[in-house]
């Protein structure tokens, strides 16, 4: 997570506010959705998406979205699983689709295990937002040119690859920020190297 100074800029960015309904895809451990039922309050709604390509995980993340749900205060989460581009058929229409650091995973062997694409997963978010809605993606970014060829290796992206196919769904950019940018990044290392964990170059599009 971020300091809050950081957390609060990236809320706004989002257009978060009270009465929102939010979908977090692939929530993790749960701190997006939490921070989202907060904000939102008891007017909104956040649906905590876990993609049944990582339902088989050892830490049980639909388990742990389930309890989060449980949790005193939590009403207005609800915690579901299908396939990614089934995202559509068990939520409810949302002003703000979020995705923190996943983007990239579109174009991995785990997430296409079933048969979904990068392609299949916007058009399924553009069907699923309100209209007016908002697709945001925060992601860890690869070189320039790129593409998406350190997806699988370094889990990077390059942001104008995102751009070039969320926009072949549908959308066109609205923001985007420089908040979690990193210019000291040398972008050819696994985000999970010491040298750099935690302070990757970052992307925001909404």
């Amino acid at each position: 997570m971020y300091d809050q100074s950081k957390l609060s800029e990236l809320i706004r960015f989002a257009r978060i506010d009270a009465g929102t309904t939010v979908i977090d895809v692939y929530p993790g451990d749960g701190d997006w959705t939490r921070l989202f039922s907060d904000v939102v309050g008891p007017e909104g709604r956040v649906t905590s998406f876990v993609p049944a390509e990582v339902a088989h995980f050892k830490n049980d993340p639909v388990g742990l979205m389930r309890t989060l749900a449980q949790e005193p205060g939590r009403e207005n989460v609800e915690a579901v699983s299908a396939d990614l581009v089934a995202m559509p058929e068990i939520t409810r229409p949302a002003d703000v689709l979020w995705l923190h650091l996943f983007y990239h995973d579109l174009h991995t062997a785990l997430m296409q295990a079933r048969g979904a694409t990068a392609g299949d997963f916007n058009r399924a978010v553009y069907e699923r937002l309100k209209p007016g809605g908002f697709y945001v993606i925060v992601d860890h970014a690869a070189a320039a040119g790129a593409g998406t060829g350190d997806a699988q290796s370094l889990h990077r992206i390059d942001p104008a690859s995102v751009r070039e196919e969320v926009e072949a769904a549908g959308f066109v950019l609205d923001a985007e920020s420089t908040l979690l940018a990193n210019r000291n990044d040398p972008h050819a290392i696994k985000v999970f190297d010491p040298l750099i964990k935690g302070e990757t170059d970052r992307f925001a599009y909404c």
